[in-house]
């Protein structure tokens, strides 16, 4: 009887730890097998360029990039360059003043064209760039040049001066293809409403964005690149430009998504990156308007 009772009492403790147990995220590699942080660190360090996409809204995704940052920046023993949609190129000189220190964070908050949600997931990643005497670079084009081209297509951009195109991607048109998935897919869930200018606006940002990454990329060093998971993800975005571009570059992705439990990557999101973060759907969500 006494036995009884103390297995039963074991066995209550066990369940109450597994209710209680509330991991934030799960992690898995492209195959949806679950793989350890570390292992993934490890991986991540033998890329030219890594690009962690997101969910702009997502706490648990910025918190990893900070981590992620300072993992890779211990690894590769300082030879890091960072990089982020959320800065648009003609903000770099604004950008690169802060990081060398020039004044305080008040006055480049001020000016500097900032996200609504900068101060809590943003901002970590350029103080630790300052603190660490690392580049962060501004890698987005404009956002009134991508609103030109979502209005008046590629012919927009003709009507730009030369001091403003140097904040576009110089092969864009050129290159530009609208078969690929991830912009094929924009005009389809557009439901026949949906102009061919949306993808070329959306390939515009990513065109731009591969531009700067490569432009500032150096030799041995290791480019980290915080984006919306869309413009990475299924190795399409801005990791499209650069293999056209730079087809020996080695790039590996992160891909940030939501499901109701995280114990399994869901079928869906088989192949989406080089590694998936599995986040519940409950998770809160920053301020990101």
């Amino acid at each position: 009887m006494k036995n009884s009772f103390v297995l039963l009492f074991l066995a209550s403790l066990v369940s109450f730890a597994f209710k209680t147990d509330k991991p934030a995220y799960a992690l898995f590699d492209k195959n949806g097998d679950e793989v350890k942080y570390s292992k993934m660190v490890d991986r991540l360090t033998e890329a030219d360029i890594v690009f962690f996409g997101e969910l702009h809204d997502n706490p648990i995704a910025h918190w990893l990039q900070l981590e992620l940052t300072k993992d890779l920046f211990a690894e590769k023993k300082g030879k890091l360059i960072l990089g982020a949609e959320m800065f648009e190129a003609d903000n770099q000189l604004i950008l690169s003043e802060y990081i060398s220190g020039l004044y305080k964070s008040e006055k480049f908050e001020a000016d500097a064209r900032l996200w609504t949600n900068y101060k809590t997931d943003y901002k970590p990643l350029v103080e630790f760039a300052l603190k660490s005497k690392i580049p962060f670079i501004a890698t987005n084009v404009p956002r009134r040049y991508a609103a030109l081209v979502n209005d008046k297509g590629f012919e927009g951009l003709r009507k730009l001066s030369s001091e403003a195109l140097k904040y576009v991607s110089p092969n864009l048109v050129q290159l530009y293809d609208s078969t690929v998935a991830c912009y094929s897919a924009m005009l389809k869930m557009g439901e026949g409403h949906a102009t061919p200018n949306i993808p070329k606006a959306q390939a515009t940002k990513d065109a731009t964005m591969a531009y700067f990454i490569l432009k500032n990329s150096e030799r041995d060093k290791l480019f980290l690149h915080y984006n919306g998971s869309y413009h990475s993800d299924n190795f399409e975005g801005i990791v499209w430009w650069i293999k056209k571009l730079h087809p020996e570059l080695k790039v590996m992705t992160i891909s940030t998504v939501s499901q109701d439990t995280i114990k399994s990557l869901t079928k869906e999101y088989i192949n989406r990156a080089d590694y998936i973060v599995v986040v519940p759907e409950d998770m809160t969500k920053t301020n990101k308007k």
